[in-house]
């Protein structure tokens, strides 16, 4: 029977090629090999091997990874059957079911999982805001959104078409109600936690489905480090489906409680929300810190993304496409912003009374040349003073720009974040 579930190299694991890796490092460790070597705490065996194999694709022990392989190896089986099956087995079949996600990225893999419930995208940047609420504010927010990615696409986003969208997701939301089952799906970053907080403080104020439920993950085993749930296979979504939690009434008063902190221009409120552990939502307490350091740091002014960046480019000049990729996938202790995001973040700097870097248009390895992304950055000698901490950076009065309802700039309360501490203070 024909797979057409596409191919996921990186969390779909093969237990015979894994078993054929344990036994490699094995024999390179027995042969002396000094990194294999190192990496066993006894007399190499073949146990061991297989353990820091398992450790490697973060497993507990080998037993997990066997496991998991034939739990997933099952669920895609039995996808695959459902796609070819005019009589396929729903998993969202018993109840009329709505799934929320915070993009399209799920769209199609829980279709091909064999999801038939219909789709819900809440799209929305809480975490570089304006999040305020009440008359104007989604005019306030579809302005934002023109300002900062009109020219990322094509045709360049219009105010009015950006407005109407708005206006028809909260119209969803309201409707969302009617479904007999709304699922959540979210992970671990501040985009996922933010919407969830945003979502869940609806359905506290306003009439909800009969069942709510959840889906949030921190992570999932695989050979490359994992960032979010469009990364997974069909099978895995599958999976995680028979994990699903419902948002119990403590769930939805923390998420009112959050999202109300959020958009209050008093970030010491969200703070304190962050600093209590969120029991109630495990992930959001690190979300909230990774939100929180975005406000600009009592050490230099920079938010922690713009930090990241020159710090990387004290390492070296890269493009922009180079910068997103090390920040995500080597920096960033909790990523999840999009390479929009990050360049709304990093290009703000620009707008500062003297350049913290200098931008040079470049080529990339195809030898194109795409700007903004190939586009070549280098720090200048003004950069290496603001990441020391000699100039501060808002000193240099750049743009305004938001943390939740937060607002940064000339003007406004001057809010920092002190990391040693784990608190903001007005300055």
């Amino acid at each position: 029977m024909a797979d057409r579930l596409g191919s996921y190299p990186h969390f779909r694991l093969n237990f015979e090629q894994q078993g054929k890796r344990a036994k490699e490092l094995l024999k390179a460790a027995r042969t002396g090999d000094p990194k294999a070597l190192a990496r066993f705490k006894s007399p190499p065996k073949l146990a061991e091997a297989q353990y820091l194999i398992a450790q490697e694709l973060r497993f507990h022990d080998w037993a997990a990874l066997k496991r998991h392989i034939a739990e997933m190896t099952r669920e895609r089986e039995v996808a695959v059957a459902n796609a070819s099956s005019t009589n396929a087995s729903l998993l969202d079949g018993d109840e009329r079911t709505l799934h929320v996600r915070c993009g399209s990225d799920l769209k199609n893999p829980l279709q091909e999982a064999g999801f038939r419930g219909d789709f819900y995208e809440h799209n929305y940047p809480y975490l570089i805001g304006p999040v305020r609420e009440g008359a104007g504010a989604l005019e306030e927010r579809a302005k934002f959104l023109v300002d900062s990615f009109a020219d990322a696409r094509d045709p360049p986003l219009q105010y009015e078409a950006v407005l109407r969208g708005l206006e028809r997701a909260e119209q969803q939301l309201l409707d969302s109600a009617d479904y007999d089952r709304v699922v959540i799906w979210s992970e671990f970053d501040c985009y996922d936690q933010l919407m969830l907080v945003r979502v869940l403080a609806h359905y506290a104020t306003h009439r909800r489905p009969k069942r709510l439920e959840l889906i949030s993950i921190e992570d999932f085993p695989g050979a490359v480090r994992f960032i979010g749930l469009g990364q997974l296979p069909p099978e895995a979504l599958r999976m995680l489906w028979m994990k699903r939690k419902a948002a119990t009434p403590a769930v939805l008063k923390l998420g009112l409680d959050a999202w109300r902190a959020l958009i209050n221009p008093d970030p010491r409120g969200l703070a304190e929300i962050m600093r209590s552990g969120t029991p109630e939502l495990p992930l959001l307490a690190n979300a909230l810190h990774r939100h929180l350091r975005e406000l600009p740091s009592t050490v230099n002014g920079l938010s922690f993304t713009e930090e990241m960046a020159l710090q990387l480019l004290d390492e070296k000049e890269m493009n922009l496409n180079h910068l997103f990729g090390r920040m995500t996938y080597e920096r960033d202790p909790l990523p999840g912003q999009g390479d929009l995001q990050v360049r709304e973040r990093v290009f703000n700097m620009e707008s500062a009374s003297a350049r913290v870097y200098e931008r040079r248009p470049g080529i990339g390895r195809d030898g194109e040349s795409r700007p903004p992304w190939t586009d070549v950055l280098t720090i200048t000698d003004l950069g290496h003073a603001v990441l020391k901490g000699e100039v501060d950076f808002l000193s240099l009065r750049p743009r305004s720009r938001w943390v939740g309802g937060v607002q940064i700039g000339a003007g406004f309360p001057d809010w920092r974040w002190d990391e040693r501490k784990r608190e903001p203070r007005r300055v």
